[in-house]
Order: structure tokens, then sequence, then C-alpha cells
């Protein structure tokens, strides 16, 4: 059943705002400027999550009034091609693509997301070269980057970007080092000239209203869309982040801290104990000098891939990689992508309304 979230149109009739209108009308003013860049009804991203973030879930939840992205991850241009192609086959609404800076074909990636017309790409997966975001904005899309870190936010916007995602520790897949919450507080107060989303952790629309009420424009979420019914997950793959609590999403170990690698947040499992034995024999590699850094780091990479490929696709949640958030512990069963986008809206409608003196803060 599709779950209707109350209307966000400002009144324009002059008819008295009623406890529910006035909590959608705040929110409408809240995400406005997140609404206007992505041009959807809601100013809700979706998380880009190799092989769960493709066309079938990218479609529902832009149909849905959200902003669908899909996760380009290790596709070459061929293959992203035809997943753009079959995406706009299942929408007429506004989506984007991730593409991953460290990817070895970026520049090909983005012009294939520009000659499909792609109206916005999100650089993730490290600080942006300034030739990739020069080619995205002479291309004429909207550019979003992720950024973990104040300085590096006010670059990116003499850079150029349109948009800012600013994700914390409490996401899946590959996370940094400081939470949501400190991020927030770092980052809003001082970044006012393009749209700032928050990201990590999120599972409530109370918690997507206090952000956009500390200066952010929109959200974005992963985790809480993994077990929609459009999801292609494996069922195995969905029963496990239904069961699962918070406190079972944690991050990976760093086994050397001479050789960087960016921590990653899943379930745990045996294939996490396996990718501690992985990065031994990779770096045991590099150190002999069988292979460059960036060729070991690739194929960490590239481990991630796979494992998770085994965990979403064939259900193999044992050696499988089950990255998940923090905020698995909120997704209770399957539902329609529209549902859960229904229900985030109409909570942070609900609390907005409260504090604007609805009838149950009497």
């Amino acid at each position: 059943m599709r779950c209707t979230p109350p209307s966000i149109s400002m009144p324009a009739d002059g008819t008295p705002i009623t406890d529910d209108r006035r909590g959608a009308a705040r929110l409408a003013a809240l995400w406005a400027r997140g609404r206007n860049l992505l041009g959807t009804e809601y100013a809700i991203m979706g998380g880009a999550m190799s092989w769960v973030s493709e066309r079938n879930l990218v479609s529902a939840i832009s149909n849905a009034g959200g902003f669908g992205v899909i996760a380009c991850g290790s596709m070459g241009p061929d293959l992203l091609g035809a997943e753009i192609a079959a995406t706009a086959a299942l929408t007429s609404k506004p989506f984007g693509v991730n593409l991953i800076t460290m990817h070895p074909e970026l520049d090909r990636l983005i012009d294939v997301c520009l000659e499909h017309r792609v109206g916005h790409i999100v650089l993730a997966g490290g600080i942006p070269p300034r030739k990739a975001i020069a080619r995205v904005k002479n291309g004429g899309a909207k550019l979003l980057c992720f950024s973990p870190a104040l300085g590096l936010a006010r670059k990116l916007v003499r850079d150029g970007v349109d948009g800012l995602i600013i994700e914390g520790m409490e996401a899946g897949g590959h996370i940094g080092p400081v939470s949501t919450g400190v991020l927030a507080q770092e980052i809003l107060p001082h970044i006012n000239e393009i749209p700032v989303f928050v990201a990590g952790g999120l599972g409530r629309g109370e918690a997507v209203a206090m952000y956009l009420e500390m200066g952010a424009s929109g959200c974005q979420l992963g985790t809480r869309f993994v077990c929609s019914s459009e999801s292609i997950a494996h069922p195995k793959f969905k029963q496990a982040f239904i069961r699962a609590a918070a406190r079972d999403a944690v991050p990976t170990v760093q086994v050397d801290p001479a050789f960087p690698v960016i921590p990653v947040r899943a379930i745990n499992n045996n294939g996490s104990k396996r990718f501690i034995a992985f990065q031994h024999e990779v770096i045991a590699r590099f150190r002999r000098g069988e292979i460059e850094l960036k060729e070991a780091q690739l194929e960490i990479e590239h481990y991630w891939a796979g494992a998770l490929r085994r965990a979403v696709i064939e259900g193999d949640v044992e050696w499988g990689s089950m990255m998940a958030g923090q905020s698995v512990g909120m997704v209770q069963r399957e539902e329609p992508t529209a549902a859960i986008i229904g229900e985030l809206v109409s909570q942070a409608a609900a609390v907005l309304s409260l504090r604007d003196g609805g009838p149950a803060a009497e």
C-alpha cells in the first residue's frame, strides 16, 4: 500500500493553515533549495549503493518524489550507458549518477553521463580533480560532491560545485572518521552559498527535520532503501538487514597504519574477517614491489565490489560484504519505496508542526 505524505505545497488560497499543512509548509520552506537543485518533490536523495542502486530502485525513488542515484562503482562506460538508458525508460523524473573519482575511466564516464543528458553527477570516493569538475560543469550537468571537512567544503564551493553532501561515519560502505552530527555542526553554519545534503545514519523523518533546521537543504539515505520492494537485493540480504541492530554494522579494521585503507561499515560476518587477511596479502605484495600503491588500493576496492555482489545478488550473507549503515536497526520490514519516502516526509512534517505549536504540544 502506498503511504501518501502530506502535501508540501505552500498554501496560496488564503485558507487557515491546519496543523498538518503547517508542518508541510514549514518542511517545504526548509528544503526548498534542495528541491530546486534536484528538481524533485522532496529533497531526499538515494544513497548510491553498488549492486543495489540500479535502474529499479533508482527509478522507484525518483517516481516517488525523491532523487534516485545510480551507483556506477566499477562499471565501464558501455555498461553505465546501458544502465542510464534503462533507468530513463522507467522514469521521466530527475535522477543522477554517482561516479568514483579513482575510476581509471572517470573522464569517459563523465562523457557518457553527458551524452545521455544526465542532469546531475555526484563525484565520490576522494577529492574530485578540478579537470573533472570542469568537465561536468562545461557539459551542462549539475555537480554534487562529498565533503568530510569544512576546509574542503569551502574549496569545492570556490571550484563551482552546485551542491555538497556531508556524510558521517554512521553511514554504510566507505566511511570517514567523523560522525554526522559533528560534521553538521562544523559545516552547516558556514556554507550558505550552495545547498548541503546531510547523510549517514538517517533513518527517520525527525532526524531529517533536525538537520534541515540546522541549515541543511536536504538529506541522503541508503540503508533504509535496501529493503524496499523495488530493490533487487537478494531475499537473504534483505532478511539480514531486517534482523540486524545498529551495533551489528561495524567498520572494518585497518591492519597497517602505513598502508591507508578507507574503512567500510558493514554487518559483521565471516566476509569482514576475511578482509583482514586479504589486506595482509595485498600489503605483503606491495612491500615486495610486486604492485604499486594505487594498484594495491584498487585491488582492495575490487575485493569489496566482488564481495558485495556475492551478498546482494547471490545471497551469500556469510562470506559476502554486508555493507550497511547504523540506521539498519530501523529497517524493520520490506515495503514499497513510496511508503518509505512517505513515512519520512510525514514524520518530518509532524515534528515540525509540533514545534510550531501543533495540538500534541499542548
